[in-house]
């Protein structure tokens, strides 16, 4: 089978990561794959590790929007046409040019798959909350018009249903991790940073992961010179909380890691795994840490709350961070029982619903409906895996 894929390779965000993933993923199981995203000539175009890359052209992208040139439309209808691919899956960045694909596959007859990203809360508490509501809102009515849409939870299934999306469009296929690459195991992490107790933070430093909430919970919390809080990520905030902040020995500003093998070894290292947001999808780092065995705590943004449901993690309300912070981690140290055993449960819950492997086994069987006569060679034998 042949999947045009469309998605990002830039700037970084958990968008490129899934795109990644899953299309190695796919020709791992021996899939076709064109990728298709936006970019300049000169950065993707011909054969790129493994498959063919295709560039759409574009005036402006970030982590979070793109605004695609007055040519993309045609140039991607163009692509499509030549490539006949049997199945187009988008992995949607919030463009105007999400708008156009159910037109342009439906004239050329191929079947249309969308992953809708956007991080929300199930409850609209506060702006930021209540603009991400709007995106579902504003989207809602377009996605009726795909053949099917992904998200990473049955909360945002219900969601989507309620704003008038069919249920039947909408499959539940969550984010996965590679559950052999993500491990507990060795680290020298702590050594290097003279901690005996590690917490770590990982994500982008903007104002809808409330890092700052995080931060006055640390200080309140007042744990002692032995535990460290470890920053890992940078943004649009990355100053002024190294200003309000920095003067703090206890916390550690590591900045964006590329290396995934080093962040893999800082995962490993973390007795705990903390993310504050207002607002989330359905957090891959926060898998990633369950799946190295940190004790984790997250607020119930997004997906995350249903993630740590039934006691695999600590669950915050988004309103309140900084004090349960000030509450919890003193609890947590005082009782390093609760630690072992709630990373005990994390490890198992990523085991039990969130594996890269079974993630690609329910897309797979979701493209065998989209394109039955491909079935019989979308499904192979699947040997020693999770």
């Amino acid at each position: 089978m042949h999947i045009a894929w469309i998605g990002k390779k830039s700037p970084f965000c958990g968008n490129v990561t899934y795109g990644r993933e899953i299309t190695n993923a796919l020709l791992e199981r021996g899939y076709r794959v064109t990728f298709l995203h936006f970019a300049t000539t000169e950065e993707s175009e011909g054969e790129q590790g493994g498959y063919e890359e295709v560039s759409l052209p574009f005036i402006f992208k970030s982590q979070i929007l793109i605004i695609p040139s007055f040519r993309s439309a045609r140039r991607l209808a163009e692509v499509l046409a030549e490539l006949k691919p049997d199945l187009v899956h988008a992995s949607l960045s919030l463009s105007p040019l999400d708008f156009k694909l159910p037109e342009i596959c439906h004239e050329l007859g191929i079947p249309l798959v969308a992953t809708f990203h956007p991080a929300f809360d199930r409850k609209r508490r506060n702006l930021t909350s209540g603009t991400q509501h709007f995106t579902y809102q504003l989207y809602a009515p377009r996605l009726a018009h795909y053949d099917r849409v992904i998200v990473f939870s049955r909360i945002q299934q219900e969601l989507l249903v309620k704003l008038g999306v069919p249920l039947e469009r909408v499959a539940v296929i969550p984010n996965g991790v590679d559950v052999y690459r993500y491990s507990p195991g060795t680290s020298p992490i702590k050594k290097e940073l003279r901690a005996r107790y590690l917490y770590v933070y990982q994500g982008r430093l903007a104002i809808e992961k409330n890092v700052e909430s995080m931060l006055k919970g640390w200080k309140l919390a007042n744990l002692g010179p032995d535990h460290k809080l470890v920053i890992v990520g940078s943004g649009p905030l990355e100053l002024a909380l190294k200003t309000a902040y920095g003067a703090d020995d206890s916390v550690i500003w590591l900045g964006f890691v590329a290396d995934e093998n080093r962040r893999i070894e800082i995962l490993r290292g973390a007795d705990a795994f903390i993310l504050p947001s207002l607002i989330e999808g359905l957090s891959l780092s926060l898998l990633e840490a369950m799946a190295c065995g940190a004790a984790c705590i997250a607020t119930d943004a997004g997906a995350d709350g249903e993630v740590l449901e039934d006691g695999a993690g600590i669950v915050l309300d988004t309103q309140r961070v900084a004090q349960q912070l000030h509450t919890i981690l003193p609890l947590l140290r005082d009782h390093p029982e609760m630690v072992s055993l709630l990373s005990s449960k994390a490890r198992q819950r990523v085991l039990d619903r969130y594996t890269l492997s079974k993630n690609i086994t329910q897309l797979e069987n979701l493209y065998a409906q989209m394109v039955p006569s491909k079935a019989r060679y979308s499904i192979p034998q699947q040997v020693g895996r999770l």
